[in-house]
């Protein structure tokens, strides 16, 4: 069997053909590891008449669903290259990418219509794209129905269009900082991130997932292709919702998932109220990653008999990194545990030299699922691919154990009064705070100190004011030290200071 992402699929079907790849929650329909690569197959077949060819870039604006799942396997096994699309971007945004990545086709749901159809009046200056193909609703005339190309297209296997080093999708980086940047994925990367999850995860033949995040994000995108990879059935929901996330996971009788911090505080808050209803014994622990989990989050699931294991990844590591262990999950909370089992970490010094347990330092990974390039982006490349490592800009100790905790990104590290001050210890010291929802720290300009903390708070209680936050603080922080992914660097525009001394 080639290394292809696509023949995956072709070869989970082939082995059980009728178990259950995908409950699509927002159409109610169940598809089977048969059913789904039969579609796959003629989106496929449809596009390669199209003219799509292998390295050809098509871009997926679509939210989750059995469409995007489809297409994105499709475009696997014919050797294009695909290009999810963050459907939250504004189309100056998503033409930036189009353009960048030099996309042929874009595949989209009647939901972005207008948005596509800006995109779309532009014209050739705009985007290379010559194939505007939509899902759903009243067909332009500019574009394509997917459901009509699909539905003529021949079920039968296409000819497998790349393998091994060949690229697969070029996902672009959201950051906390700066402009996004395209991380290049190949066959191999992608697969050797799934060899490297079934050896280190908790995931079992049978399993039910709950696939809660955006598809265009590493964070669904691998987990989806590992279910695949371990005959898992994914439950798919279209957008995240923390009431129906407690629902699906009672009815579908949900195993394990994946959610970031604020997904698990949003459903922590539903289950305070008495919506979320009783959790079943089947779930068993649910990943959590994208940003350090505060130790406070982990202890309230622990409570209600969930272990959270914490994750920590990049997209430019095709999802791993390093993860907690079943039985460390509560001994060592807090900590993001060790390098998954083919996947190395190093915490450094900006000499690159290992620092001694406890000092903070950058986290370097090294492993076979680490990104080839960022697209079109050499120096970018050059600066964070050194020697077979990645420098991942993440702030972290190693105690002497080897357990990696994540304190922050190098770039929203506060040089204040000069000690190093790491925002997601105040966040994890706020957030323990019955009357703080959410938090996120950003350093402010200060004549007297160089930096200092600013913490923008989200209230759950309206009577909370500065002071309680204060007195909250005092005792638990030294004076000089210190969701989805808050975008800080929105953050620092909104709010440019200067800091009270």
């Amino acid at each position: 069997m080639q290394n292809n992402v696509g023949l995956l699929l072709t070869k989970r079907a082939h082995l059980n053909p009728s178990l259950d790849a995908i409950v699509d929650v927002d159409k109610q329909q169940t598809f089977s590891f048969g059913a789904l690569n039969a579609r796959s197959c003629r989106t496929a077949n449809a596009l390669s008449g199209l003219g799509i060819r292998k390295g050809d870039r098509v871009a997926l604006l679509m939210m989750n669903g059995v469409e995007f799942i489809e297409s994105f396997f499709a475009l696997a096994k014919i050797g294009a290259v695909v290009v999810p699309l963050n459907w939250r971007l504004v189309p100056d945004e998503l033409g930036f990418i189009l353009k960048d990545s030099g996309a042929r086709a874009l595949i989209y749901g009647a939901e972005f219509g207008g948005a596509v159809a800006e995109l779309q009046a532009r014209g050739p200056e705009g985007s290379a794209v010559e194939h505007w193909i939509q899902t759903g609703g009243e067909i332009p005339d500019f574009a394509r129905d997917y459901d009509a190309l699909q539905s003529g297209a021949s079920e039968s296997e296409p000819e497998t269009g790349a393998s091994d080093d060949d690229l697969l999708y070029i996902m672009y980086t959201s950051g906390t900082t700066g402009l996004p940047k395209g991380a290049v994925h190949t066959h191999n990367s992608a697969i050797w991130a799934l060899v490297t999850i079934a050896a280190t995860a908790d995931l079992r033949f049978k399993d039910r997932y709950l696939l809660a995040l955006p598809l265009f994000h590493v964070g669904a995108l691998t987990p989806l292709t590992g279910s695949v990879y371990r005959g898992v059935t994914s439950i798919v929901m279209r957008s995240f919702d923390p009431v129906a996330a407690w629902e699906l996971i009672r009815e579908h009788e949900i195993t394990t998932g994946l959610a970031v911090p604020a997904m698990l505080n949003f459903m922590l808050q539903v289950h305070r109220t008495g919506a979320g209803g009783e959790i079943p014994d089947r779930l068993r622990w649910i990943m959590s990653g994208a940003a350090p989990v505060p130790v406070t989050l982990i202890e309230a699931f622990a409570e209600l008999g969930v272990e959270i294991h914490q994750v920590y990844g990049l997209t430019e590591t095709c999802g791993p990194a390093c993860l907690i262990s079943p039985d460390e999950a509560l001994t060592k909370v807090g900590s993001t545990g060790k390098a998954f089992f083919h996947t190395d970490v190093r915490v450094v010094n900006e000499a690159g030299e290992d620092v001694a347990p406890g000092e903070p330092g950058e986290v370097l990974i090294r492993g076979a699922h680490i990104m080839k390039e960022y697209w079109n982006r050499p120096d970018a490349t050059a600066e964070t691919l050194k020697d077979g490592w990645l420098w991942s800009g993440d702030v972290a100790i190693m105690d002497e154990d080897g357990f990696i905790t994540i304190q922050d990104r190098t770039k929203d590290m506060i040089i204040s009064g000069g000690e190093n001050v790491y925002p997601a210890e105040i966040e994890n010291v706020l957030l323990a705070h019955p009357g703080v929802a959410e938090v996120a720290v950003i350093g402010q300009p200060s004549e007297k100190w160089g930096e200092s903390p600013l913490a923008v708070v989200v209230k759950a209680d309206p009577g909370l004011d500065a002071g309680a936050v204060l007195d909250h603080c005092r005792g638990k922080l030294a004076r000089f030290n210190p969701t989805g992914k808050v975008l800080k660097r929105v953050l620092r525009e909104r709010f440019p200071g200067p800091a009270p001394d």
